[in-house]
């Protein structure tokens, strides 16, 4: 063997070279695993489009939360289609929630701007930009917890929702599974929790009020007469005319 061979074959099998080819597959395999989690959720965002969501992953950790404290805790909720929920929760979610939700792809670049500026005027996250569809996709996958990570799944399932649904659905699953209290979802379970009649017998102001918990029903849940809910009930029925529904 000439000499210069034998040092060639040294620093090919060099602790650097091993490392290198190691780190390389390595992210093949996180790219691999990413990519496939993907299809995993785009999988389930077709199957959706078609078939009602019997639970989601808001759903699953409000109910161990509840299991916590009594282990046999059941979720209150009832999928009711679209045509049997009052137009007034309708007209009132859009109103206090997204009111560009009709025109948007999934994100309202407006409404995020001046959520910031709120919020760099505040010191503090007081205002969100969240659109109708990225709480849908959220609520149905992720957990509430903040992160950069999170922000960016969310992103990405909002885009495949707005791609594979058309609004009526979108909008029609939200309304379904929602939280509106502790252990509450869907509008059908809260017009029975806090009026005691059916989603589709909702008057246009008891669907402000309930339009106006979504941000914190749970806290509304137990405090009903909270002044704040007062206020932001009568502006999102000023509000409700002139929100455009699907």
């Amino acid at each position: 063997t000439r000499p210069g061979e034998a040092g060639g074959r040294r620093r090919q099998g060099s602790p650097v070279t091993r490392l290198g080819h190691w780190l390389k597959w390595g992210l093949v395999a996180l790219c691999g695993g990413v990519l496939a989690y993907q299809l995993w959720l785009l999988g389930w965002v077709l199957y959706w489009g078609h078939v009602n969501p019997d639970t989601t992953r808001f759903m699953a950790i409000r109910l161990g939360e509840l299991r916590e404290k009594k282990p046999d805790a059941q979720l209150k909720k009832q999928w009711v289609p679209y045509d049997r929920i009052s137009p007034h929760l309708k007209r009132a979610i859009i109103a206090a929630e997204d009111a560009k939700f009709v025109d948007h792809e999934g994100f309202d670049w407006e409404g995020i701007q001046k959520a910031l500026e709120k919020n760099q005027k505040k010191g503090r996250a007081v205002a969100g930009g969240s659109t109708i569809t990225q709480q849908l996709a959220k609520n149905l996958f992720l957990s509430p917890q903040k992160s950069y990570w999170r922000k960016a799944e969310e992103a990405v399932i909002t885009l495949m929702i707005e791609y594979c649904w058309d609004k009526r659905r979108i909008f029609e699953v939200y309304l379904n599974v929602i939280e509106w209290g502790n252990g509450l979802f869907g509008a059908e379970a809260a017009a029975r929790h806090y009026y005691n009649q059916s989603a589709a017998q909702l008057g246009p102001e008891q669907a402000a009020r309930l339009a106006g918990m979504v941000p914190n029903p749970r806290f509304y849940d137990r405090n009903r007469n909270a002044p704040g809910l007062a206020k932001k009930t009568a502006i999102i029925l000023a509000r409700m005319p002139a929100a455009e529904v699907p």
